[in-house]
């Protein structure tokens, strides 16, 4: 029974707890507080005119005395005595502010029974534009942010909560979206390090009569993806930490790290059949910037290259000095891009033939992370390709000063 007592008392509890209600109330009190004190007024005042009004008049008749000495004088005697036209008058008044009175209470009565509708339908306007602004916020869901309240009307205050709560979303959808590509770009960036441990186990392993040299060198080479991986993975949990990329500034020779991935994508190439050709000058090239995020760039051109080109033809790693700049090259013989997509490749999510990026589980990030590198030092990436010729894709690093103060 208490059970069904608290069902049946709960909605009503919410339905009287409600701000509507509370506000058709107070409504209802101002106005109709308002209509008593009116009405009050009305019939106070009426009421002390109409009896201020005198219901007897005066009379005065000349008398004969006679004083003390027996001598006659005349005098005036004055008397009051009852109007009978004043006192119907009265009579009637009395009868018509009974009346006033009884119509006075009835209105008062009818009027609070009207406020309080008044009172819920102005209720009920004032909250309106609250009532959208919770039906948008119980319509967005976590995986889509993009909705806004959009409220229209008049500069107010409830149109200032709206478009608060809207700038909060797009913060937010803005937080999410960032959260998302940056997740995106870490599983992309994952892969390659894990293709070149997976390949350059699988040939140590392949070959019987490997010696402890060659052992090595695979050895330094899983090292160097492992440390790759390592700082991606310390870079997630910093963005997961602080909501903010980890950038780092520092010198290093961008001919180290060439030599590096072509060690590194030597046995990936090798496994199709392809012959990595390096280029290198015996001189340092020194950058200034984030090392982590160049040796990830180069390496997704390099993947690129490798799964691209066909079998029995060239990738070549190049780097070299032009004036300011230290610029970088990857070049193969693969399909090549026709030239009116060559400014869709660097978009994010572009993949081409969809169908056959999914069958080979691209994500259309590689080439977007390389610009996004590249613009954030400072260069810049460019493209030459032809269907059917190849691609070639080109880096420009700004020249920094190396340790011994030489540009």
């Amino acid at each position: 029974m208490a059970d069904a007592a608290q069902v049946e008392a709960g909605p009503r509890a919410d339905w009287a707890g409600s701000i509507r209600f509370r506000l058709a109330v107070l409504y209802s009190v101002l106005l109709f507080g308002l209509a008593t004190v009116v009405v009050g007024g009305i019939y106070a005042g009426l009421a002390r005119s109409l009896e201020d009004q005198d219901v007897s008049r005066t009379d005065a008749v000349v008398a004969l005395f006679r004083d003390s000495e027996g001598n006659d004088m005349f005098g005036t005697i004055e008397f009051e005595r009852p109007d009978p036209l004043a006192l119907f008058e009265r009579e009637v008044n009395e009868q018509a502010l009974d009346q006033l009175r009884t119509y006075a209470f009835g209105a008062l009565g009818a009027l609070f029974i009207g406020s309080l509708g008044v009172g819920w339908f102005v209720s009920g306007l004032v909250l309106r534009p609250v009532e959208r602004i919770r039906n948008v916020a119980s319509d967005i869901q976590h995986t889509d942010l993009s909705r806004r309240i959009n409220l229209e009307g008049p500069d107010d205050e409830l149109k200032h909560l709206a478009d608060t709560f809207d700038e909060m979303l797009g913060r937010i959808d803005d937080a999410f979206e960032s959260q998302r590509e940056f997740i995106h770009e870490a599983s992309h960036e994952l892969r390659n390090p894990l293709a070149v441990i997976r390949t350059n186990i699988d040939v140590a392993l392949a070959d019987p009569d490997a010696d402890a040299e060659e052992l090595r060198s695979v050895g330094e080479v899983v090292g160097r993806s492992a440390e790759r991986m390592t700082t991606l993975v310390d870079d997630l949990l910093v963005y997961a930490r602080h909501g903010e990329r980890t950038t780092r500034e520092e010198d290093f020779d961008l001919a180290e790290i060439v030599g590096n991935l072509a060690e590194e994508f030597e046995a990936p190439a090798e496994t199709r059949g392809l012959e990595l050709s390096l280029n290198v000058p015996d001189m340092a090239l020194p950058v200034c910037g984030d090392t982590p995020a160049v040796r990830r760039a180069v390496a997704n051109l390099l993947a690129n290259a490798v799964r691209l080109a066909p079998a029995d033809t060239t990738i070549t790693l190049a780097c070299a000095r032009h004036d300011e700049w230290n610029t970088l090259t990857v070049a193969d013989e693969g399909p090549g891009i026709p030239a009116e997509d060559h400014q869709r490749v660097f978009q994010r999510f572009w993949r081409g033939d969809k169908r056959e990026a999914r069958e080979q589980g691209r994500s259309g990030l590689g080439l977007t992370i390389v610009r996004q590198v590249m613009e954030a030092h400072g260069g810049r990436v460019d493209l030459s390709s032809n269907a059917g010729d190849g691609s070639t894709f080109v880096l420009w690093f700004p020249r920094a000063q190396d340790s011994r103060g030489h540009a």
